[in-house]
């Protein structure tokens, strides 16, 4: 007798039906669109294009509407389990050539709290270094001295050690802290040199994971902390309003095998050092993006991974310009590319490998977009969009809007319908004010980001070295001369683009307007995003604020001009 399809199991198929349905339904208006007066090879190349960017499309859009209808339904966040109190935890701190200011600051306000619970003798905050630069090391381990020295007597040890060579990077700076360090400890808390966490949220995660032994890492949602600079403010807006939806939706069918985005995530020390040790990458290529690796490494072992959908009291700094967040999608994308070498790992569980392939599909939309809008302006140019239905044209374009930004819509609508998320966010009128504001920005910044990732990944090849470098975290302008070194590859593509649809007539050129324009405008726009006038503006405002700034909790960080 066979054995009946686990509930899982059933929510993973009607998941998988649900985002076919959305493809094709995607990809059947394409059809109406390109089908009148025969095929031409442009019309092919968008056809192929588009079809490899539909699945993206259609996984977002599915999560958020299974999102948003478990959220509008009390069934986003399970209640919080009571806590045995037995459990000791370290909370590791990995930095790398960081201004020390900004990492302390959030720090007394957590392990005051933690201790203010009564909960300060389970704890210990490790300081997990992994600066090479002997002037940069000396003034990080004198700051640490003096908060040492702020916080002597009180219940949380604080601990410091640095690495005198960075092997294998964070995983590797993790690792040999839980192989040497460690004794004693149950859980460590992992955070980046951004992270800020409030003690409730700690202590939640810590009795999660009393309460499930089978539990190896939780990963709480990440919001941004209170910024100062548009951009920041902007961006990390959206991406909070479609995390609570996406993050619903997809523990709806991931459930127990779910990821891991190596900060702001609690672990179970025995099972990560046990299952969670990277090799190299076939070549001697060490592994970049080890987070996702690590957690799928957890589930073929058999240990739960789960993500808790919920951003209250977990933040981080969000990139404060365009550069510094093109940089990091650049690593980010680095590091996601080489899973292609690892999904013909035999031992990976069809999740996890499922987790990998998500995590390179991500980057592989962006070359794949290119391409359909290359070839989109090439099938105008050539006459080959005489017989195109506008009626039908613009069906497309609004489905595939709303298919991709399905997770911020139901973030939005989300926030409206439920009167304590608006309260949170200042009120019904703030959501629309900074929902308006956030998509116009989007509208945007999209397209360029999408031409950055695409050139990014079609130059690899050519590329060498690895790595994760420091990273700015300091809110600044941007000058004219950067913005145009690092934005002229979409300006000339918007402005070639712009030419060819306006040579050939008629309204093409409008229809082409809201892909190519934001290319040829990209240079201005990474200038005035990152302006301290318009930044002020937004602040003074509380225009796309966070809870954390509209409660005072946290200061955002200042503008500093170069």
């Amino acid at each position: 007798m066979r054995k009946a399809p686990s509930p899982v199991a059933l929510r993973r198929l009607a998941f998988a039906l649900l985002c076919l349905c959305i493809s094709a339904g995607l990809l059947a208006l394409l059809w109406r669109v390109l089908a009148p007066g025969g095929w031409t090879g442009w019309e092919i190349a968008i056809l192929l294009a588009y079809a490899g960017t539909a699945p993206w499309s259609a996984i977002s859009a599915g999560n958020a509407l299974i999102g948003l209808a478990l959220r509008l339904r009390g069934r986003g966040l399970p209640a919080a389990p009571a806590g045995t109190g037995q459990l000791r935890t370290a909370i590791a701190l990995c930095i790398r050539n960081e201004d020390m200011d900004a990492v302390l600051a959030p720090l007394p306000a957590l392990l005051d709290g933690l201790e203010a619970a009564g909960q300060g003798h389970r704890f210990v905050l490790w300081f997990l270094s992994d600066t090479q630069d002997p002037v940069r090391a000396l003034r990080e381990e004198e700051a640490v001295a003096g908060f040492v020295a702020q916080r002597a007597g009180r219940p949380i040890a604080v601990r410091y050690r640095r690495r005198q060579h960075n092997t294998g990077f964070k995983a590797g700076n993790v690792m040999e802290f839980l192989d040497r360090h460690a004794a004693g400890l149950e859980l460590m808390l992992s955070l980046d040199a951004d992270s800020a966490m409030t003690a409730p949220a700690v202590l939640r995660l810590v009795a999660e994971m009393e309460a499930d032994p089978r539990l190896a890492i939780l990963q709480q949602l990440i919001a941004g902390r209170p910024a100062e600079a548009a951009f920041a403010r902007l961006f990390q807006f959206g991406m909070r309003a479609g995390m609570r939806s996406w993050a619903s939706g997809q523990n709806w069918w991931q459930a127990d095998e779910g990821p891991y985005w190596g900060h702001n995530a609690i672990i179970r020390i025995a099972a990560f050092r046990a299952h969670a040790r990277l090799d190299h990458l076939p070549g001697g290529h060490a592994i970049l993006s080890h987070d996702q690796i690590e957690a799928v490494c957890l589930h073929a072992a058999g240990w739960k991974v789960r993500c808790l959908a919920e951003d209250a009291g977990s933040l981080e700094a969000s990139p404060p310009a365009m550069p510094e967040f093109l940089a990091r999608d650049h690593r980010w994308c680095a590091g996601n590319m080489q899973y292609w070498r690892l999904l013909p790992l035999p031992w990976l569980r069809p999740m996890g490998r499922w987790q990998l392939a998500q995590a390179i599909l991500l980057f592989v939309t962006a070359p794949l977009s290119l391409l359909l809008l290359v070839a989109a302006v090439g099938n105008v140019a050539s006459g080959g969009a005489a017989a195109t239905p506008p009626g039908a044209l613009a069906l497309l374009f609004a489905a595939t809007w709303l298919a991709s930004y399905a997770p911020k819509v139901a973030g939005y609508a989300e926030a409206l319908l439920r009167p304590s998320l608006a309260a949170r966010l200042g009120g019904r009128g703030a959501v629309l004010r900074g929902a308006l504001a956030e998509m116009a920005f989007a509208i945007f910044f999209d397209p360029l980001s999408m031409a950055s990732k695409g050139f990014f990944m079609l130059s690899m090849p050519f590329r060498r070295g690895g790595g994760w470098g420091a990273q700015n975290r300091a809110a600044r302008g941007v000058t004219w001369r950067d913005a145009t070194r690092l934005l002229w590859p979409q300006t000339v593509l918007g402005m070639a683009g712009s030419l060819m649809l306006v040579t050939a007539g008629g309204t093409a050129w409008l229809w082409g307007a809201p892909f190519l324009l934001p290319l040829l405008l990209a240079i201005p726009f990474c200038v005035a995003t990152a302006s301290p006038a318009l930044s002020a503006w937004m602040r003074a405002r509380r225009l796309c604020a966070t809870p954390e700034e509209l409660e005072g909790l946290q200061q955002p960080v200042d503008i500093v001009q170069l």
